[in-house]
């Protein structure tokens, strides 16, 4: 039985995947906290009514 190759596509892949940066929730915590802040703020303004 001869050894399977590994596909060019698979192996550009796997050396993206292993280039990745990304940031899990629990690791965003203070810019989610401002995020949270200010969309907090927002909800408390009070909203004007145009007349149509």
């Amino acid at each position: 039985m001869t050894p399977k190759k590994t596909r060019r596509w698979m192996t550009s892949v796997i050396a993206e995947a292993a280039k990745a940066d990304v940031q899990m929730p629990w690791a965003r915590g203070e810019r989610r906290a401002e995020m949270i802040a200010r969309r907090e703020t927002r909800a408390a303004a009070p909203r004007v009514l145009r007349a149509s």
